[in-house]
């Protein structure tokens, strides 16, 4: 058996196996897509196969859709070549229960797998057909937070933005430039109205996208290669849209054990890709159960009935208060606190961090002490109830290969929303004393001893992409495990830095105690444990 548009139209090749198969015929999903498409992704890796693209197959499967997605990937074309295109667009979904058992079922909601750029002349022929059809209902994203930035921790443009700000919209490279280039053509087809969802787990994602999107515009407006209406069509919400979502649900590397499994099921040519831009990534996505999508109910052209697959439509501030207790308190922060510490102390997986009573403790006090405190209710969803979940069952599941390496990857880009805003808003709130706050200073602190580039044992440690990491590591050059450091503000250019944390640590008075912090746990080898130990006080 092979994934392919061939075998998945035996069913009795599959009828060992137990996975789940399509319902929907898949040749007549492709062929609607390809004359009237209504949906494109942009970013076509583990989250969008194992969830995104779950959920239209359900409406496939009940009769409620007859258009699949296209897939769009911008950045690694590799994941088109060696995944998509050889496979047919399909996919296997790999549910990890808690209990070790996996549940199963191929994805085929994908018709088209198209490398976003200009040098592939034929997929961006094919986008720019697309975003001129007017069924075209949505275009959405998971391209996580670095994708929608411009500039670099100076302020200034990117290389890229810059180029594409001065060369226009013909032969666009940043993803953004790419976007706004395809509205482009959209707009010169009449203006015809989109939804633009990103959907990633970025604080005011919608906003963030927007605001991106018009910056370059206003480029081009000003060096003359688009006209000032185009403008007013990007701001006009009845023509181009901006929802806010909240998305989750944790889709880690692709597992070996899973591999194995699937590969004992008769499904050949499974195996596990490490692309040259360090993309893991298989024809199999493993993942957990739980998920939880909510979308501000806001689409100009019409939408799919999403809700009938557990989509959560409502208004834009109900998205807010759930966006922000996810990744502001509820999940997203102590991800990365242990993907911090993991890395220093020389864990491989999430799960068995949850083992450790100190690590544990520590999210338990970031979650439950530092930031339910400010937590608005959102009513759909209960946030006693979401971080009960979080810390008892999905962190701990050991079923759920994820790895604190790669929650650690783009740390500088998350961290403004995951503290950042719990911070700000502590400020900002007189009944709250910011100086007061002990974990949260702590795995900064401790994130300023990941730079360093050496673990609690004194060794080389590899650490995770980040577009600030070459950077961020010059502020930490000259620091060593034992050496005496001068006293005042070693950390400055890092902890001053507004556009990481949201607001200057010192001027609030957090720069000195994770100064403190940071000295203890350079006092030599094992040291960050013990400063762990120290403050947690299990």
């Amino acid at each position: 058996m092979r994934l392919n548009r061939n075998d998945i139209g035996n069913l009795e090749l599959w009828q060992h196996t137990g996975i789940e198969m399509p319902k929907f015929d898949f040749e007549k999903m492709v062929a609607a897509t390809r004359e009237n498409p209504t949906w494109v992704h942009f970013g076509a890796g583990n989250i969008f196969r194992g969830f995104i693209a779950a959920l239209q197959q359900k409406l496939l499967d009940s009769g409620e859709a007859d258009t699949g997605i296209i897939a769009v990937e911008a950045y690694d074309f590799e994941i088109i070549d060696r995944i998509y295109k050889p496979f047919d667009n399909l996919s296997l979904l790999v549910h990890m229960n808690a209990d070790g058992s996996l549940y199963n079922k191929v994805i085929a909601s994908i018709s088209e797998g198209l490398a976003g750029d200009t040098s592939r002349e034929q997929d961006w022929e094919r986008l720019k057909e697309v975003f001129c059809k007017p069924s075209l209902q949505m275009a959405s994203f998971t391209v996580t937070e670095k994708g929608y930035s411009l500039t670099g921790m100076s302020g200034d443009c990117l290389p890229d933005v810059k180029n594409d700000i001065e060369n226009g919209p013909k032969e666009p490279k940043n993803l953004i430039a790419k976007v706004c280039s395809l509205l482009l053509e959209r707009f010169f087809c009449g203006g015809l109205p989109i939804a633009m969802v990103s959907m990633d787990n970025c604080s005011h994602n919608g906003e963030i996208l927007q605001k991106s999107m018009l910056s370059i515009a206003k480029g081009w407006i000003e060096k003359g290669f688009a006209d000032k209406k185009f403008m007013a069509y990007l701001s006009n919400p009845s023509k181009v849209s901006f929802p806010c979502t909240m998305i989750d649900k944790i889709t880690p590397r692709p597992s070996e054990a899973v591999c194995n499994a699937v590969s004992k099921l008769g499904i050949e040519d499974i195996k596990i890709v490490r692309t040259s831009k360090n993309t893991f990534i298989s024809q199999f996505v493993n993942a957990e159960k739980p998920q939880y999508l909510v979308i501000e109910d806001h689409f100009p052209n019409g939408r799919m009935k999403l809700e009938e697959a557990g989509v959560i439509f409502t208004d834009r501030e109900t998205v807010e208060r759930v966006e922000r207790m996810k990744v502001t308190t509820c999940l997203n922060p102590l991800h990365t606190a242990l993907a911090v510490f993991g890395n220093l102390l020389g864990y491989k997986l999430i799960a068995d961090e949850m083992k450790n009573p100190y690590l544990k403790r520590l999210v338990e006090r970031i979650g439950y002490d530092e930031g339910m405190p400010v937590v608005v209710n959102p009513g759909i969803l209960q946030p006693a109830a979401f971080i009960k979940e979080v810390i008892e069952e999905r962190l701990p599941n050991p079923y759920i290969p994820d790895t604190p390496q790669r929650i650690a990857c783009d740390t500088s880009q998350k961290i403004p929303v995951r503290f950042g805003e719990t911070i700000k808003t502590y400020c900002s709130n007189p009944r709250l004393d910011v100086r007061g706050l002990t974990y949260i200073p702590l795995t900064i602190a401790a994130w300023c001893r990941y730079l360093m580039g050496v673990d609690d044992c004194g060794n080389i440690m590899e650490l995770s992409p980040d577009p600030m990491l070459e950077e961020l590591r010059e502020y930490v050059k000259g620091i060593e495990l034992g050496s005496i450091q001068p006293e005042g503000y070693m950390l400055k250019p890092i902890l001053s830095n507004e556009r990481i944390f949201g607001s200057n640590l010192y001027e609030i008075g957090l720069g000195d105690k994770i100064e403190g912090m940071f000295k203890e746990m350079i006092e030599g080898k094992y040291a960050v444990k013990a400063v762990l130990e120290k403050y947690i006080h299990c």
